[in-house]
């Protein structure tokens, strides 16, 4: 699997479980760390983790598994490492708390057909 097609089916994901705001921004070009961020907002702490649980399960009946993961205890910002792309999923106070779309705004925003 490409990472975009890995962002694609983590955008998907999120969007089956009507996550707000999804973004997938292309951020290879600026960091070595990953290829694509892909964000997304849950309006509560148990959508926050029933976002993130999707995600996992998802890409876990196509075989990968993520990397690493922080936040589950928290759910207000969980983030799921795949390496090529980072998950971020975000309550609504804290994603505009740390803003990453401005943190990163000279990466390439990707349009997903969800």
């Amino acid at each position: 699997m490409t990472s975009l097609e890995l962002a694609t089916a983590v955008a998907k994901a999120m969007d089956s479980k009507k996550a707000n705001d999804i973004k997938v921004l292309k951020v290879e070009d600026l960091t070595v760390l990953t290829d694509y961020f892909v964000i997304g907002t849950g309006q509560s702490a148990t959508q926050v983790k029933a976002l993130a649980d999707e995600v996992e399960y998802q890409l876990e009946q196509a075989g990968v598994r993520p990397q690493h993961r922080e936040g589950m205890d928290a759910r207000n910002w969980i983030l799921l490492d795949y390496g090529t792309v980072i998950v971020h999923v975000f309550y609504p106070e804290t994603r505009n708390f740390y803003d990453l779309e401005h943190l990163w705004a000279d990466a390439t925003p990707v349009e997903i057909e969800l």
